[in-house]
């Protein structure tokens, strides 16, 4: 269990419980993402019909992917900054190690590319469109392997974050994390709903057989 300073005893809720807390945070915003995309790759599979459900979703993501940088990122630094505590936890696994910064990259052109997409003439965009395309497709292989590498993390931090009592941790800030998880997600809904008006365009370059399907 990590060792929690003064400091972070007085520290506001999102801020509390040490390495052990930042790593609770990862592991609720990992879930969170998981079901996110999971409802993202069913409406790829349909994305003639689901285009909007497929921007909307995409755009309620885009906090939540934030959320996790910052949370993967802030582990990095204090790693790599010779923070005692964050040494002490050790390295993720050399193979996770070697294909989060290439994760990392991927989901950024994702999005990037993506939000691109949302406000350009969708008969007009076809270079952009075609590095979207291209690295979803490479970021889907490297977030499987991403995914399937944290699993027991995963399950392990859920259950000891919001498990049975008897299985939860003590770790402070529970209530810090569950309102940023929260307020990532209410952001990103409002985000979706604020350029929903943006989606129109696609969803008629979609029904006359655009993107290749």
């Amino acid at each position: 269990m990590a060792t929690v300073t003064r400091s972070e005893k007085r520290a506001p809720g999102l801020l509390k419980g040490g390495t052990d807390g930042n790593q609770l945070l990862t592991v609720g915003t990992g879930a969170l993402l998981f079901v996110l995309l999971g409802a993202l790759g069913i409406t790829i599979l349909l994305i003639g019909t689901l285009i909007e459900e497929h921007l909307f979703i995409g755009l309620v993501l885009v906090p939540p992917v934030l959320l996790k940088l910052t949370s993967t990122g802030w582990r990095f630094a204090r790693y790599y900054t010779g923070d005692p505590r964050y040494v002490e936890e050790g390295p993720p696994p050399l193979l996770l190690r070697l294909l989060g910064p290439l994760v990392i990259f991927m989901t950024v052109v994702v999005f990037a590319s993506g939000i691109v997409l949302m406000f350009e003439n969708p008969h007009q965009n076809d270079k952009v469109f075609l590095v979207h395309k291209a690295s979803f497709i490479l970021w889907l292989g490297l977030t499987a392997i991403h995914v399937v590498g944290h699993i027991p993390d995963m399950v392990s931090g859920l259950g000891r974050e919001w498990g049975p009592s008897q299985l939860r941790s003590d770790t402070p800030g529970r209530s810090g994390r569950a309102m940023a998880l929260a307020s990532a997600l209410v952001l990103g809904v409002v985000l979706a709903i604020v350029l929903s008006n943006n989606f129109a365009a696609w969803q008629h370059f979609m029904s006359l057989g655009g993107g290749g399907g």
